[in-house]
């Protein structure tokens, strides 16, 4: 079985790519940093998302010496030049709750008539401290005028993705699983996974 580090902290996150990597439950053991002694911060010092998920990725799976995936993933506004981009975690200050990130953000927009958005994740798989692949997934939509829902986590309360009225905030999980830029990522690198466990050979992660 495949023994693949998910190098993240957080829970929201890993309780998705679980979900999402249901299917290969049989063939893939997720781990977590949490049970690693002593796992370090990870780095993220890159200029994109790519860059970003590639090093943390890297990083973990160096430490660990197993697979790893890592994301980078955020909110990108039209109007704002993109941002806050890669500094969405960061927004409104390091250790900033999520409510505090879209009061700034909502903030910004104020008299925005352009509300366009969209939600950018990538995800990188290392092996041994290198990397193997990139995957990037997006979904577009808009900001809404005020939070909407307590579902989801980050900007979800204010992103109504495209083909929908409700916000991340107001939509079922199971409906933003579907739909949302992580789903496409991992989707993808899911599609990935199975391709190379299917030809063993090639596969040098097992």
């Amino acid at each position: 079985m495949l023994q693949l580090l998910a190098a993240t902290s957080n829970k929201h996150k890993i309780g998705e790519f679980k979900a999402m990597l249901a299917d290969l439950n049989s063939r893939v053991n997720i781990v977590t940093p949490d049970t690693i002694p002593n796992f370090p911060a990870l780095i993220e010092d890159g200029k994109s998302f790519e860059e970003n998920a590639e090093r943390k990725a890297e990083q973990a799976s160096a430490y660990a010496d197993m697979a790893a995936f890592a994301d980078d993933s955020g909110l990108e506004v039209e109007a704002l030049d993109g941002a806050p981009g890669i500094y969405s975690a960061r927004y409104a200050g390091e250790g900033a709750s999520d409510a505090e990130r879209i009061a700034k953000l909502l903030e910004a927009m104020k008299g925005q008539t352009n509300r366009k958005a969209r939600f950018v994740c990538v995800i990188a798989i290392a092996y041994r401290g290198d990397d193997v692949a990139l995957f990037r997934g997006e979904v577009h939509g808009t900001i809404a005028e005020a939070p909407r829902g307590t579902n989801g986590f980050g900007y979800d309360p204010v992103f109504i993705p495209e083909g929908y009225n409700q916000t991340f905030g107001e939509l079922p999980g199971d409906v933003k699983d579907a739909i949302s830029h992580r789903a496409n990522a991992i989707a993808k690198a899911v599609k990935f996974i199975r391709a190379e466990l299917d030809s063993m050979d090639d596969f040098e992660f097992v």
